[in-house]
């Protein structure tokens, strides 16, 4: 059997394990919700999570990848709890037809299941100041499709896309909420929830920078820390004092108000806020922040909207690590049930990275030890903790015996 060979410690391949993740009742409560295996008698919903995970994981470039990869031994697809390999024609169907919502479900439900663990396992930096405090990254980025193939996507005049709209939880460092729109819909209104409970701190860049939404926020007792809009007018009420000799990087701290006839209109105006100035060294730019928080300290706010950082890294993991440049599918269906199948393998990553890993490991290291040894029968741990670069000797004394066979070429 080669490389399909169970060992007495270990009977699953490892994308097995990492599927195995999803738990059979949570999957089954999905497909029941959305009715997603009505009528099905062989491609269900869990041979095309599969399929798509395989595919994913792999970073297959088409259906057909995924079909050979699959397909490639018995004992593989039986231990995939599969009766069969999917047909490139079965999963073209299913990635058309199955609503993708069933995926979306999916992510939604493993991380409400996860929640506590992801918690318990984050690294992000905590800023002491709002220790404890629940904070929350609003950002987007775009996938390019081509116009031809995705006529559904038109973003400009010869080109296509969607756009992923993501609210990043700071504690879980995981996306909370996820929408997946049209390219030319504007970050503005590409998530439905902008205004959060009370005493959440809300961090994002200047696509979000808008009077009645900044309103709403301060109603709800939300604090907004959000990049100014260069061409914004206010007038200086107070210009606040910075200590000598340091936080260099700090030029300007002041309570302002807004006076547009806009800003009027809409009663922000009324409104005190702050305006802190941001030299961005590697950058060489300076960057306004503001926000309606008067009392922190100015390096808080600065640390803040630094957090942005965060979520784009997570936007550049996706796009490196995950297939979610090459589409499986031409309809939004297809397109739509492809990315929340990765943003289910990227939470699954995570997970693995965080409790199984004993050692700090970066999210691109671990997907490329993972995609070597997905068809291997090795257990998770020993993927994140023994798997590693380098030279590695054969210590058993015990030499297998190289057999030559017959070369074929020689005639």
């Amino acid at each position: 059997m080669g490389l399909f060979r169970r060992n007495k410690n270990n009977k699953k391949p490892l994308i097995r394990q990492i599927i195995d993740l999803v738990p059979r009742w949570l999957l089954d409560s999905c497909t029941s919700t959305y009715q997603t295996d009505k009528g099905c008698s062989k491609y269900k919903t869990y041979d095309q999570l599969v399929a798509l995970t395989f595919g994913q994981l792999n970073k297959c470039q088409s259906l057909n990848d995924i079909s050979a990869g699959i397909g490639v031994s018995e004992v593989f697809i039986e231990d995939l709890n599969l009766k069969q390999s999917p047909a490139r024609s079965t999963m073209s169907d299913g990635n058309k037809k199955r609503n993708w919502q069933v995926f979306e479900s999916m992510y939604y439900r493993l991380l409400s299941h996860y929640k506590t663990v992801l918690k318990k396992h984050h690294n992000a930096h905590i800023i002491k100041e709002i220790k404890n405090k629940s904070v929350k990254l609003i950002d987007s980025t775009v996938i390019s499709l081509c116009l031809a193939m995705f006529d559904w996507a038109k973003f400009r005049t010869a080109k296509g896309g969607v756009k992923l709209h993501a609210a990043w939880d700071d504690m879980l460092m995981i996306p909370e909420v996820v929408n997946i729109s049209e390219a030319k819909v504007h970050d503005r209104y590409g998530l439905e929830q902008l205004v959060f409970p009370k005493d959440t701190i809300v961090v994002e860049d200047r696509a979000y920078f808008d009077f009645a939404l900044m309103l709403n926020r301060i109603t709800a007792e939300n604090v907004f820390v959000t990049r100014i809009k260069s061409n914004t007018t206010y007038e200086t009420l107070e210009e606040l004092e910075l200590p000598e000799g340091t936080d260099q990087h700090i030029l300007k701290d002041e309570i302002i108000r807004l006076t547009s006839n806009k800003a009027v209109e809409t009663g922000i105006s009324e409104h005190k806020l702050r305006l802190v100035h941001v030299y961005k060294e590697d950058e060489n730019k300076v960057i306004a922040v503001i926000t309606n928080q008067l009392d922190w300290e100015y390096n808080t706010i600065a640390e803040l909207y630094k957090k942005r950082w965060d979520i784009e890294l997570f936007f550049k993991a996706i796009k490196q690590n995950l297939q979610v440049k090459t589409f499986w599918g031409t309809s939004e269906n297809a397109v739509k049930s492809q990315l929340y199948v990765a943003l289910i393998c990227y939470l699954l990553l995570e997970l693995i990275k965080r409790t199984v890993a004993k050692m700090p490991t970066a999210f691109s290291n671990l997907s490329e030890k993972i995609r070597f040894c997905l068809y291997h029968y090795l257990s998770l741990h020993y993927v994140c903790n023994e798997v590693r670069e380098g030279v590695r000797k054969v210590t058993s004394k015990k030499q297998r015996e190289l057999i030559f066979e017959k070369n074929l070429f020689s005639g």
